[in-house]
């Protein structure tokens, strides 16, 4: 087994999400009432569910092996012909069809380093929207605080057991870039067994592009769309200076 493949189990055990925001993405959704696109689907945490509840989902991810587990995980789950998972980069893609609903769920529109290939996505996603679609995400909102907190140290992210009574322990070393807004992240999982012995260790490596919230908002306005909605989570909680997440919903101006 390879190492990545243990880093896409990993990926799974310990990435849960955001609390609430599948069955936000969920609401939207049906909300939208019609085909639904998931660019970043991972291993189908989102988008899974949502076909599940008997919405039209296609899901488009750059990583095979994340689609590997995730269509291990749909055929399991029993999403029958509801989901459609694709291989494909949201910087560039055309599936010659419109959706109700586009959504870039956990964070995901970070991975993309530089804004010309931002502009690329959010155009390639405007031409995919039906008439009155939406468009949904999420993203971190940057705070200073936790850029001097974190900077060239190893943070503990996370401890996870497992049936076995294994544990699984996430840890973070982040290097900065801030005049590029860029941040480094190499991240290891540690596998110990009962007695606390490490018994496998994984590492990779992912650099994100932090945005600020008003840069964001530019950037959409910049590219086509309309900000309908902001909220501080997925309650729907107003966002506010003490807001940790932000969700977006927007739709495609005439």
């Amino acid at each position: 087994m390879s190492d990545m493949y243990r880093w896409t189990d990993y990926y799974d055990l310990t990435q849960q999400g955001i609390a609430g925001d599948v069955d936000f993405y969920l609401d939207m959704a049906r909300q939208a009432g019609g085909k639904v696109l998931e660019l970043g689907c991972g291993t189908g945490r989102i988008s899974i569910p949502l076909a599940q509840a008997g919405i039209e989902v296609t899901g488009l991810d750059l990583s095979s092996d994340m689609l590997e587990k995730a269509r291990a995980k749909a055929s399991e789950s029993g999403t029958g012909d509801n989901l459609r998972l694709m291989q494909g980069d949201m910087r560039n893609f055309q599936l010659e069809e419109r959706f109700s609903l586009i959504m870039i769920p956990f964070r995901s529109f970070l991975h993309l380093l530089h804004i010309h290939e931002q502009m690329k996505a959010l155009r390639c996603i405007r031409q995919h929207l039906a008439p009155g679609g939406k468009f949904v995400m999420n993203v971190f909102v940057p705070k200073i605080e936790h850029f001097v907190e974190e900077r060239e140290k190893m943070s503990l992210r996370g401890t996870y057991r497992l049936e076995s009574g294994e544990e699984v322990t996430m840890w973070d070393y982040t290097r900065y870039d801030h005049f590029q807004q860029l941040a480094e992240v190499t991240r290891i999982y540690e596998r110990c067994d009962v007695n606390g012995v490490v018994t496998e260790r994984v590492q990779g490596r992912f650099t994100l592009r932090y945005i600020y919230p008003a840069e964001l908002h530019h950037l959409l306005r910049l590219n086509g769309f309309k900000v309908l909605q902001r909220y501080g989570s997925f309650g729907k909680a107003a966002f506010d200076a003490k807001s940790t997440e932000l969700i977006l919903v927007a739709e495609a101006t005439p």
